[in-house]
């Protein structure tokens, strides 16, 4: 499994551009719908492409939600089966899709635990 990569704080404190949110739709990461819900509103989104950089909180979202994607990536060794997996409702995190998680921090670490026992064939 590669290395994923940590933004460094002191960049998420900054704020990380728009673009950053932006690319990550435009590549096929994540849906409009999903960055929405899971990380920064469309409106809120919209507000901060005139302003240009994201918020430290609304970074920090983004980021921990990208690492989670690349991590899914990483340990598929394929962007659309990690889609996939990260879409479908799963018995292993009590029937929730591994996506919807990605709001909050403890939903990360459950889903990263989850992408460590798959990559170590402990669970699939």
């Amino acid at each position: 499994m590669g290395h994923i990569q940590t933004t460094p704080p002191d960049i998420i404190r900054q704020g990380l551009p728009v673009t950053a949110a932006n690319a990550a739709v435009e590549a096929g990461q994540i849906s409009l719908a999903e960055l929405d819900r899971l990380a920064i509103p469309r409106k809120t989104l919209a507000h901060r492409n005139t302003l240009g950089r994201l918020t430290a909180e609304q970074s920090d979202r983004l980021d921990r939600l990208l690492r989670m994607i690349g991590l899914a990536e990483t340990t598929f060794g394929d962007a659309r089966q990690a889609a996939i997996w990260l879409r479908r409702p799963t018995a292993a995190l009590d029937g929730e899709a591994p996506l919807e998680l990605l709001d909050t921090d403890v939903g990360c670490r459950m889903v990263e635990n989850l992408l460590g026992r798959i990559a170590h064939g402990i669970a699939a």
